[in-house]
């Protein structure tokens, strides 16, 4: 498979929430938290991690943001799941396209 720069440019594009939201050690937190879960409120995360509630809000919006999770309202609650598999498709997307580009061998 052939790639373009252009189209390589286009998929760091599309990852750039994604690895932002990756990034800080907070939200990484969380992810490896909600792994071990079905889903978790703000209020259940804040109960493992030494971060406020709106710090643990705001964490959560850029990941939802980034396609990390899916927010499900539950009565006056809402509950945040892991939803990762778009995000490792586009990470295997941007793999591919990085080592097409690579020297041939």
């Amino acid at each position: 498979m052939s790639t373009s720069i252009e189209q390589l440019a286009q998929t760091f594009a599309e990852c750039k929430p994604l690895f932002f939201a990756l990034a800080e050690i907070p939200r990484q937190q969380i992810l490896l938290l909600l792994s071990q879960h079905e889903a978790l409120n703000v209020n259940q995360i804040a109960e493992h991690l030494p971060l406020s509630r709106p710090a643990i809000s705001h964490h959560l919006k850029i990941m939802r943001q980034a396609g990390l999770l899916e927010l499900h309202p539950r009565g006056t609650e809402n509950l945040y799941r892991l939803n990762s598999i778009g995000a490792v498709e586009l990470l295997a997307r941007c793999a591919a396209e990085l080592n097409a580009l690579g020297p041939d061998e």
